[in-house]
């Protein structure tokens, strides 16, 4: 599954506490968080979350006061197993679409992780990656109808 996700990247000095209060917000909101990802420097630190519902983040962190902007990002799904990532990279690079960034979840063992995507033009990405899996889904139906018939022809 592909879909286009709100991100917000808040800018942080480096002070203690300050991370535990933005996550103590959303917490008191309700608010899920699909991903986050935090890199910092000597001044200040970057922290970017994808959440559920961009508004309700938006008014749990507006009484912090905190510098932050938003941007649209790619969420996709993917199995969480070797060479998905790599997958998802290929299709993208090969349909020149440019990657600024990218963070995931790791998920559990068999199950789904989320790839969070930076890229340039979020509506073609997640035209070329259902494009794709569409593409998939169909030569896998195909490749089973023929071996069904293969079986039949030799009963």
């Amino acid at each position: 599954m592909t879909e286009t996700m709100v991100q917000y990247s808040i800018f942080l000095g480096n002070k203690p506490g300050l991370l535990g209060k933005i996550v103590g917000a959303l917490g008191a909101a309700k608010i899920n968080i699909v991903a986050l990802t935090m890199m910092d420097s000597t001044e200040h630190g970057v922290l970017r979350i994808v959440a559920g519902d961009p508004q309700k983040v938006k008014a749990a962190l507006d009484p912090l006061n905190l510098s932050m902007d938003s941007t649209r990002v790619l969420a996709v799904t993917m199995p969480n197993k070797p060479g998905a990532l790599a997958d998802v990279c290929e299709k993208l690079s090969t349909n020149r679409v440019q990657v600024s960034y990218l963070y995931s979840t790791t998920g559990a063992p068999g199950g789904k992780a989320i790839g969070i995507f930076k890229v340039q033009n979020v509506e073609r990405a997640a035209k070329v990656l259902e494009q794709k899996r569409s593409n998939t889904r169909d030569m896998k139906s195909k490749l089973r109808n023929h071996q069904r018939s293969g079986m039949a022809m030799r009963r």
